[in-house]
């Protein structure tokens, strides 16, 4: 009888405090920035860039709205905008932290000799010289200006045998070197980046990507007819989607029309290094617990929100502390890489609110600000740098720079703004190795499965640890061969002796 009404007293009890306690239901979002661990599990994090602006055609007081802009440039103070609905490019001058204006609008060509206007004009380059190279792809030539936009020369289609001549010249992105030799991505040339030398002559293919093919697929056409031939699929290599120069020639090139099996398998790279070889180095030393950390993206391509697949790399840009950012098309998101290929940080998304794109298509930078250009809202957001972010870039910039300690104290900063965040417990490792502290290093690179610095911490380690204790290895090394010696020895000794007439004579 007591247990029955002890249990009602306490179901009471909970009844009354339940009536009385208000309910509230809280939906947890993704946060606007996040990452991976080692895990592969996403970790949300503190924003490392933030919306300064968003700038559209009103803002920019423009007299002709925007009309399908498929190019973004930076040089010096200067914002490039291909608008190339209108058949122009428009040069955005930024005049203070928040603002941009419009300083010239390049629509003519001046002693051209065939066309003097621009005609569906997809990217802009201007070399250390200051000449203004422009692919303008509706007129199927490249030009080269001078800084008042004087005509110097053109390029045009290259003279190649393994080029199909129905196949129109129609340049759509371009780099130039310090040289002036440009480096072009054509539409519908696959063999990689047509490269002209400074005078003009095509100088042949660039960095091609790796072809990519099904092995039942790939015997399959070694016996099938003419007809079934014409009916499969070509295995050609990929077109690039978009380039970009960093200060020391090399040439980041991104992929965004790939299979996502090609990319899972390893057979094609979403975004590659090229150095004047056309081979590609970029670093890939991210890992995590199921491999490699792979350079593409979204490591989850599940459907959501209208969206499937991979990511979409529509454009790259490098900044001079070798930190990438990739933009992704697909879900309107930036990708951002060390030069161990670690990731830094992903933010952004699909969506009408500022800091969201609806099709991003051009990316490029100016100082530590991003520029982001959407195709879809012909408008312009531009990013600046959190607290977060800045305090992550200084700890890098400080290591290059060989300020260990330094670098060290502003990355024990980072990780009390977000203890999640991996690199500055790898960055945190790195300064320890590098003042020669492999103990310590150790335990930082073992708290994030950093294997390969772990293991040179380690080799260092374990040198160190040998050279303090060689006297006493020395010692135990000869005790463990010469106590074993002298013991067979005394045992022959005393058997030669026992055995001796001597000792029997005696006995």
């Amino acid at each position: 009888m007591r247990k029955t009404i002890a249990r009602l007293t306490a179901v009471a009890l909970t009844a009354v405090i339940a009536a009385c306690t208000p309910i509230t239901a809280e939906a947890k979002e993704r946060s606007y920035t996040y990452n991976y661990d080692y895990w592969g599990d996403v970790q949300d994090s503190p924003d490392l860039y933030s919306v300064c602006k968003v700038f559209t055609s009103s803002d920019l007081k423009l007299d002709k709205k925007l009309a399908n802009p498929q190019g973004l440039y930076v040089h010096d103070n200067s914002v490039f905008i291909c608008d190339t609905g209108n058949n122009r490019i428009i040069e955005l001058e930024r005049t203070a932290r928040e603002s941009l204006s419009v300083k010239n609008i390049i629509e003519e060509v001046k002693g051209a000799p065939d066309v003097n206007t621009l005609s569906g004009p997809t990217d802009i380059a201007i070399s250390v010289e200051g000449n203004i190279f422009i692919a303008d792809k509706g007129n199927s030539r490249i030009l080269k200006l001078d800084k008042d936009l004087n005509f110097i020369m053109q390029f045009t289609k290259p003279t190649d045998n393994t080029l199909d001549p129905k196949v129109p010249f129609a340049p759509n992105k371009l780099v130039v070197d310090t040289a002036e030799r440009v480096y072009c991505i054509a539409t519908g040339i696959n063999k990689g980046l047509i490269k002209y030398e400074a005078d003009g002559e095509f100088s042949g293919f660039v960095g091609a990507t790796p072809a990519s093919y099904d092995f039942v697929q790939f015997i399959w056409k070694k016996i099938a007819s003419q007809e079934q031939l014409a009916k499969m699929e070509a295995f050609v290599p990929t077109e690039y989607d978009n380039i970009y120069m960093d200060g020391d020639g090399f040439i980041y090139a991104c992929t965004g029309s790939v299979a996502e099996e090609d990319l899972k398998s390893g057979k094609v790279d979403a975004v590659r290094q090229l150095n004047l070889l056309g081979n590609d180095i970029l670093v890939r030393n991210g890992v995590y617990y199921d491999g490699k950390f792979p350079v593409y993206g979204d490591l989850y391509m599940g459907s959501g929100g209208g969206y499937s697949g991979p990511s979409y790399f529509s454009d790259v840009t490098c900044f001079e502390n070798d930190i990438y950012v990739c933009l992704d098309k697909n879900r309107g998101r930036l990708f951002s890489y060390d030069d161990q290929g670690k990731m830094v940080f992903i933010c952004g998304g699909n969506g009408h609110m500022d800091g969201y794109f609806r099709k991003p298509i051009g990316l490029d930078h100016m100082g530590y600000d991003l520029f982001v250009l959407d195709q879809l809202d012909c408008a312009i957001t531009m990013f600046t740098q959190t607290d977060f972010g800045a305090k992550v870039f200084e700890a890098m910039d400080l290591f290059d720079e060989g300020k260990y300690e330094e670098s060290q104290a502003v990355w024990e900063k980072v990780i009390e703004m977000n203890g999640n965040y991996d690199l500055a417990y790898i960055g945190i490792g790195r300064s320890y190795l590098r003042q020669k502290d492999y103990k310590t290093a150790m335990e930082y690179f073992e708290l994030k499965y950093d294997a390969d610095n772990y293991s040179k911490a380690y080799r260092q380690y374990r040198k160190i640890w040998v050279e303090e204790h060689i006297v006493p290895i020395v010692i135990v090394i000869l005790l463990l061969f010469l106590i074993p010696l002298g013991i067979g020895k005394y045992k022959s000794i005393k058997y030669e002796f026992e055995t001796s007439d001597a000792f029997k004579y005696n006995n």
